[in-house]
């Protein structure tokens, strides 16, 4: 089987797979092409790819793959829609449906991993989560750099030094990642989750957990937050004011799939917080957790720093490259049979649940609802 790598477009600096995990495949007696330059923005020059037993190649000769991998979706007119041919990526279809559409328009059979079921089985190809616990460390990262003050607590000969207090909303996968770096950084830190079995896990991590009582049940949204009623909502916002208006620093993180990111954070509680304080907003992509989020922007409001920021990822290409290469790996194996020829198994939740185009339709149902 041929396994083609793409390079991403130039505000990535992610591959799909590294050298390392090019050498495994090689080695399972699969070709592997790959676009020059593909890794160059993550350190793996073409001269490792090719130590590996990677082909390399321009686009046209990448495309003709039997498996086409990448991490963000390609542009159809720089594909020759081939039928049968499989693509495999983070294609967000619940927003990008209709590029969806065109690619199942051309022949092909796309599976997007962001819509993969979050089952115990699926954890190893969970991107997803691997992309996310960087981002919850990233941000902590970034929110010390731009923090004007100090994040522990100082005890000096010139004086006392208070610590940061840390307001992480979300207690997903990155928020608590976040959590554990802001802890380790000293800092005191409150979360907030509209899902009460997270409790222990916060608790555990050394943080504070703020409760509102009367949330929709979330057990069955893998892990995301899920839309709650007006008067939840109002407690919600009376709480999170209550503690944003004491914050030092604030880290975002709430998306609900399909959707805009709920607004969790007004104007009037930024307004609250005291001159040189911080947001990192991990939900901009998608509209923000903040009425004032500007996605890729750095904004002051009233001496406020509001970053707006979902692919912080992309800040640390090496690792996480490797990672979201061997979700990609142990994807990849449930489409192959033995003998390493591609082998769709449609009785296999896994399989079915993540394609989205397959024999030139859309056959996903969540995306087959948005095109109507």
């Amino acid at each position: 089987m041929v396994i083609g790598v793409l390079k991403e477009p130039s505000f990535e600096t992610r591959v799909s797979l590294l050298p390392d995990a090019v050498a495994l495949l090689v080695k399972k007696g699969h070709q592997v092409m790959v676009e020059y330059d593909a890794g160059q923005a993550a350190f793996a020059p073409n001269e490792q790819y090719q130590q590996a037993g990677a082909i390399m190649g321009d686009r046209n000769k990448v495309v003709a793959s039997d498996i086409i991998l990448s991490i963000h979706l390609p542009e159809v007119k720089n594909l020759p829609g081939t039928k049968g041919v499989v693509l495999i990526g983070v294609y967000q279809p619940l927003y990008r449906f209709l590029e969806c559409k065109e690619l199942a328009s051309v022949g092909y059979t796309c599976f997007s991993l962001d819509m993969l079921p979050r089952t115990t089985r699926a954890q190893s190809m969970d991107v997803l989560s691997s992309q996310a616990n960087i981002a919850g460390y990233k941000a902590v990262l970034l929110a010390a750099n731009t923090y004007s003050r100090y994040f522990p607590m100082f005890m000096t000969a010139a004086g006392s030094i208070a610590p940061a207090k840390v307001l992480i909303l979300g207690a997903g996968v990155a928020g608590l990642q976040a959590i554990a770096t802001a802890r380790r950084l000293g800092a005191v830190v409150e979360v907030f989750d509209t899902r009460p079995a997270v409790k222990e896990e916060v608790m555990s991590l050394g943080a504070k957990f703020i409760e509102v009582e009367g949330a929709a049940d979330a057990s069955g949204a893998g892990g995301y937050a899920v839309e709650q009623s007006a008067e939840f909502k109002a407690r919600q916002q009376q709480k999170i004011a209550d503690s944003i208006a004491k914050a030092d620093i604030v880290v975002t993180t709430a998306q609900i799939p399909g959707k805009q990111a709920p607004k969790l954070v007004t104007r009037e509680m930024v307004e609250s917080m005291r001159k040189g304080a911080l947001i990192i907003d991990l939900a901009a992509a998608t509209g923000g957790n903040t009425e004032l989020t500007r996605n890729n922007e750095t904004v002051n409001h009233n001496g406020v720093t509001i970053i707006g920021d979902s692919n912080l990822p992309a800040t640390m290409p090496s690792d996480a490259s490797k990672l979201y290469g061997k979700n990609l790996m142990n994807f990849m194996e449930l489409l192959t049979s033995r003998d390493g020829k591609l082998e769709l198994n449609w009785e296999d939740d896994l399989v079915k649940g993540s394609c989205i185009c397959f024999n030139g339709e859309v056959v996903h149902e969540r995306v087959k609802s948005l095109l109507g």
